[in-house]
């Protein structure tokens, strides 16, 4: 089956929030659905082979919150695969003391997507975003559409631009 190339409208039940975000701007996207091995726990990796791309171009959506705030403050930091989430550095991008991972349940409460299909783009709760830096040298990149097993395909340009996100260097 090769990747539908959309731009406009699209109808039917397996549409996600993401996928409706990107179609309401009228963005160019390209929907990369793989089977998802309901055993596998590391989304990201199992995206890359899947689609046969290199995990640098796949991100991965990771939820933040304060620390010691009342009630989650949350942050979301989408940075690639094999790289791991510099707290610190977000904390400091978006002027706050101390970043801790969000728990799941906050996570999932706060965007409306279960963990392994938190996407950054049609989130129940629009949550400050922070992109990492190195999305802007790719001329794509893939995000989750949602739920495990869909990416969109999209270019950093629009991803920054319909989450409304700040680009900087998050990641170690």
């Amino acid at each position: 089956m090769s990747p539908a190339r959309s731009r406009g409208r699209r109808t039917g039940p397996g549409r996600t929030p993401a996928v409706g975000a990107l179609v309401a701007a009228g963005a160019s996207f390209v929907e990369r659905p793989y089977l998802h091995d309901p055993a596998v726990t590391s989304y990201g990796d199992e995206a890359a082979e899947a689609l046969g791309e290199p995990p640098e171009r796949i991100f991965k959506t990771l939820v933040t919150a304060e620390s010691g705030a009342t009630g989650p403050g949350l942050v979301v930091a989408v940075i690639p695969v094999p790289r791991r989430l510099d707290l610190k550095a977000l904390a400091q991008h978006v002027r706050t003391k101390k970043l801790v991972m969000a728990s799941e349940k906050d996570a999932e409460r706060a965007t409306g997507y279960l963990v392994g299909g938190i996407s950054p783009l049609g989130q129940k709760r629009r949550l400050p975003t922070v992109i990492d830096l190195s999305a802007l040298a790719l001329p794509y990149v893939l995000v989750s559409g949602g739920r495990r097993g869909l990416d969109l395909q999209v270019s950093p340009a629009d991803l920054v631009e319909l989450t409304d996100a700040t680009t900087a260097a998050i990641c170690r």
